[in-house]
C-alpha cells in the first residue's frame, strides 16, 4: 500500500522435512535455534531443530514414529516437546545435543502420556501436562532427584501448566475447580500450591504467558457477560481487564480477546481480538508500561 513505512525484515523460510508441511512452534532469545515439527518423506510428523549452518533436521522420536517439538529454553539448548514410544503411548521430551531426545519419567505418578509445553531459560525445568486417570493433570519436571511433581488442579478433576518462569521457580496454566470451573492458576516453588488467580467477573480464565520473574501473567477470562476478555495480572493489582486499561488505544467496536504472551521483562504483551477498523481477528503487539 501506498505511504506503508517498510519494516527491515528478513524472512527465511525453513522447509519440510521432504513432506509437503511444516510449522515453527519456539526461538531461541538470539534467534539462531528454531524448533517445531514438520512432516518428512513418509508423511509422519517429526520435531525439528533448525538453524542457519545446519538447516532443518530430525531430532528423532521416542521409538514411535511421531514427535513434535513445543518450545526451546532461552539460551538455545535444551528443546521440550512430545513424542510417541514405541509401545504406542506419547509422553514428553527432553532433548540436547549431548543427550539427544530422552524421555521424561512420569509413570510413578501415573502419567503413561504427557506433554511438555514450556521450559524455563537454562533447560532445566519443563512445564506440561499429563493423563492421571484419565484426567490431564499439570507438572513441573527438574532434573537430578527431582523428577517430574504432579502439581493437582483447584479442586477439580484437570489442569495444564502453559508457561513457566526464567528460573523455573513460577508456573502458569489452567485448572478445573470443585464447581467445574476452569481457572487461571499461579503456582510457586515456596508455596508448593495452586493460587487460583480469578475472573473478570465471569466462570472461567486461563493463564498463557509470564514474564521472566514470574511477576507478570497474561491470558483470557470470562466478564460478567460470559465474554473472553484479554487480561493481565500481577500481585499488586490483581487480574486487570486490558480492554479497560487501554480503553483509549481501542476504537470503537474493537476488542482486545486473548494474550497469548508477554516478554520476558513484562512490559509488551502479545495476542489477539477483533479489530473494528478492519472487521477481522488480529494479532496486537500491547506495550503497556515503560
Amino acid at each position: 500500500m501506498e505511504g506503508t513505512a517498510k519494516l527491515p525484515c528478513q524472512l527465511i523460510w525453513l522447509g519440510t522435512l521432504g513432506g509437503g508441511e511444516s510449522q515453527a512452534r519456539g526461538v531461541s532469545s538470539d534467534g539462531s535455534v528454531v524448533v517445531g515439527w514438520a512432516i518428512n518423506e513418509n508423511g509422519r510428523k517429526r520435531a525439528f531443530r533448525w538453524t542457519e549452518s545446519d538447516g532443518m533436521q530430525d531430532i528423532g522420536t521416542l521409538g514411535g514414529s511421531t514427535s513434535v517439538a513445543t518450545s526451546i529454553s532461552a539460551d538455545g539448548t535444551t528443546i521440550v516437546g512430545w513424542a510417541y514410544t514405541a509401545d504406542g503411548f506419547y509422553r514428553a521430551f527432553r532433548w540436547t545435543c549431548k543427550q539427544g531426545m530422552v524421555q521424561i519419567k512420569g509413570s510413578k505418578l501415573g502419567m503413561f502420556r504427557s506433554i511438555a509445553s514450556a521450559v524455563s531459560s537454562d533447560g532445566t525445568v519443563i512445564v506440561g501436562r499429563g493423563l492421571v486417570s484419565g484426567y490431564w493433570h499439570a507438572f513441573v519436571w527438574t532434573g537430578g532427584s527431582g523428577g517430574m511433581q504432579n502439581l493437582g488442579t483447584l479442586g477439580g478433576s484437570d489442569s495444564q501448566a502453559t508457561g513457566v518462569s526464567a528460573d523455573g521457580a513460577v508456573v502458569v496454566g489452567l485448572a478445573r475447580n470443585a464447581d467445574g470451573q476452569l481457572r487461571a492458576f499461579r503456582w510457586t516453588r515456596d508455596t508448593g500450591e495452586m493460587q487460583d488467580l480469578g475472573t473478570l467477573g465471569g466462570s472461567n480464565s486461563r493463564a498463557r504467558g509470564v514474564s521472566a520473574d514470574g511477576a507478570v501473567i497474561v491470558g483470557t477470562a470470562q466478564n460478567q457477560t460470559g465474554n473472553w476478555r484479554a487480561y493481565l495480572w500481577t500481585q499488586e493489582q490483581g487480574m486487570q481487564d486490558l480492554n479497560v486499561l487501554c480503553a483509549d488505544q481501542l476504537s470503537d467496536g474493537s476488542v482486545l480477546v486473548h494474550a497469548r504472551a508477554v516478554s520476558t521483562d513484562g512490559r509488551f504483551i502479545v495476542g489477539y481480538g477483533k479489530n473494528a477498523a478492519t472487521g477481522r481477528q488480529e494479532g496486537f503487539l500491547l506495550h503497556w508500561r515503560e
